[in-house]
């Protein structure tokens, strides 16, 4: 999802046993000015290593412990120009050494780089950080995920205990930092929607207890290690009840009041961004970064009005061989109230979910030659964010194999979750989706690391849209009712296309994006809603799911109609993961010169 989570990570082998270190890349390196593409790698590896120290989280996160210790105040003006300094430094020397005479990949890398930095920069125009919290993208969220001791924070040694206590320690800076930005923010008129900061509360609400063991945060004491020795459990423990009694209860309770007693009266009605100063530019901006398209909001918004009725269409199609009557109301109607059609537990939907997999994964070969060497697990979103959680999300592995990708499924409010969802929300976040795409990236051990652990929404989103309407050909969705919930799963991303211009760029109101969720799909009102406000939320980011989708599907067209009989799915497939994420206009060139080379 993309987005900026304060985490994101989004590659690829040739041969399903192959390892990264001997992959096939399409164009070789340049070898008429080694020095500048030498030079070059090591201006990469020096920004990513200052960038980690930067960003201890996201190192953090892809399974670097060096900082696991640190906690910056991210919010603070003093970290924005730390970061505004090194962005700027690099880019200017990468631009002095320039790109004569680099090819192949050292071109790629060279011009991915200057198109990352040139773009951070770029969003300190806007003023993110007097609205550093909501409901979709909560720090008070991801922290209580990173400290629950079931994701990226380590908890297996001594040592590790006491780097995320002295991490955590440091919260309440943060949590302190929000508060006095939130405020300016206030004074200047740059508030969060009042109905996103409503739901923010009960959130905070599940971090504030009573008795420390029913914190999110003692976790890790619940499972300590059996080897750890009686001196280290009692002190721990004693540690683990101070840090959640003096330090993390009284910062949850201090932003909780603030927001609700101070923030929520002077929280704006209004939701889209272009209500704010300057708003039109900056949902603009996000737009691009979004979809690496230049595709204006109307634009998008033309492209989603056409692509729901299309859509609309193949469902009528099903409706047929299902044999419901009527028009598409009649359809939402009888699948909504058919009672097989939904999970009576969360456990019966996780085994589904489990079950289906041992299903898939003996068909990749039929489309894939390259699979990463990663392994994922499925697990339930954690209860304090299912409300407000999309329904299925992925968190990437660790580098060093420790840790194995996750596929989130949601299932808060079972109703909302219906069963004809299952095949395409996993073929979207596991396999061959974001856990193909994400973890083959992540093992391009020949890349530079910027590009390992970076990529591009509309490529990481369109893949797994892409990777959805593969269902048919790995000879899924055979019955009517799961291609039906393909089918609305690609007509809700091309709603979104529709509703997140309607609200940043048309002034929809809220109302009006349910009114037309309701209108054009099945969704019940608890989808609708969380929908509907994580596009509120995060501006453009639900934008990249379709226009990357229709781009990967229209190159491979391309490719098919170029190729004829030479057209190979699996070269064609092996041809997109390769390099990694890539903006949209970059990957179509790459697929021109694949078209050039005869599909080889």
């Amino acid at each position: 999802m993309n987005c900026r989570l304060l985490l994101l990570a989004l590659a690829a082998l040739i041969g399903a046993c192959a390892s990264p270190e001997n992959q096939v890349i399409n164009e070789p390196s340049s070898v008429s000015q080694p020095s500048k593409a030498a030079q070059l790698q090591t201006l990469y590896e020096d920004w990513f290593e200052q960038d980690l120290l930067l960003n201890p989280l996201k190192a953090t996160q892809i399974g670097d412990p060096r900082y696991n210790d640190r906690l910056p105040n991210q919010l603070s003006a003093e970290y924005r120009e730390q970061g505004r300094v090194l962005n700027s430094d690099f880019l200017a020397r990468a631009k002095a050494l320039g790109d004569a005479g680099l090819q192949g990949q050292d071109l790629l890398s060279y011009q991915l780089f200057v198109r990352e930095l040139e773009g951070e920069l770029e969003a300190l125009q806007y003023p993110r950080h007097l609205m550093p919290l909501n409901q979709f993208y909560s720090f008070a969220s991801q922290f209580a995920v990173l400290g629950s001791g079931a994701t990226a924070q380590p908890f297996k040694t001594v040592q590790d205990y006491d780097h995320w206590l002295t991490r955590a320690r440091a919260i309440p800076v943060v949590f302190d930092q929000a508060i006095a930005n939130m405020r300016e923010g206030m004074r200047q008129g740059i508030t969060q929607p009042r109905v996103l900061m409503e739901k923010v509360l009960p959130q905070l609400d599940a971090q504030i207890v009573d008795y420390v063991e029913d914190s999110t945060y003692w976790g890790p004491i619940k499972n300590l290690p059996a080897d750890f020795s009686a001196n280290d459990r009692a002190r721990l423990r004693a540690h683990f009840i101070a840090l959640i009694d003096r330090d993390l209860n009284p910062a949850h309770m201090r932003l909780r009041a603030f927001i609700a007693n101070e923030y929520l009266p002077a929280a704006r009605l209004s939701i889209g961004l272009s209500e704010l100063p300057d708003g039109a530019a900056w949902y603009a901006f996000q737009v691009r970064q979004s979809t690496t398209t230049t595709l204006t909001p109307e634009q998008i918004h033309q492209i989603g009005l056409a692509e729901v009725p299309r859509i609309q269409g193949e469902m009528r199609k099903v409706q047929a061989k299902l044999g419901i009557a009527g028009g598409l109301p009649e359809l939402f109607a009888a699948m909504k109230a058919d009672p097989k059609n939904y999970f009576s537990s969360e456990k019966e939907m996780l085994d589904a979910y489990r079950s289906f997999r041992a299903t898939i994964e003996p068909r990749l070969p039929a489309l894939f030659d390259i699979q990463p060497k990663a392994d994922f697990e499925i697990r339930a979103v954690e209860a304090f964010r299912a409300a407000s959680a999309s329904a299925g999300s992925y968190n990437a592995p660790s580098e060093d194999g420790s840790r194995p990708g996750i596929f989130y499924a949601n299932t808060f409010d079972l109703k909302s979750r219906p069963r004809w969802a299952l095949e395409s929300l996993y073929l979207h976040e596991a396999t061959p989706g974001h856990h193909f795409q994400i973890a083959l990236q992540r093992e391009l051990t020949s890349l530079p690391r910027f590009r390992r652990f970076g990529g591009e929404t509309a490529f990481s989103e369109g893949w797994g849209l892409y990777a959805e309407s593969l269902g048919l050909e790995l000879g899924v969705y055979s019955d009517p009712v799961m291609l039906f919930g393909a089918l609305d799963a690609e007509l809700w991303r091309a709603i979104r296309l529709v509703t997140d211009t309607g609200i940043h760029a048309k002034g929809w109101s809220r109302q009006q994006v349910l009114d037309y969720m309701y209108a054009n799909s099945p969704a019940e009102p608890t989808r609708a809603i969380s929908e509907a406000e994580r596009f509120i939320a995060i501006p453009g980011q639900a934008l990249a799911y379709k226009i990357g989708e229709l781009k990967i599907r229209e190159l491979r067209t391309r490719a098919e109609k170029a190729l004829g009989k030479k057209f190979d799915v699996k070269a064609f497939h092996r041809d997109v993961l390769q390099d990694g994420s890539l903006p949209l206009d970059v990957l179509e060139q790459k697929i021109d010169r694949f078209i050039e080379r005869g599909g080889q």
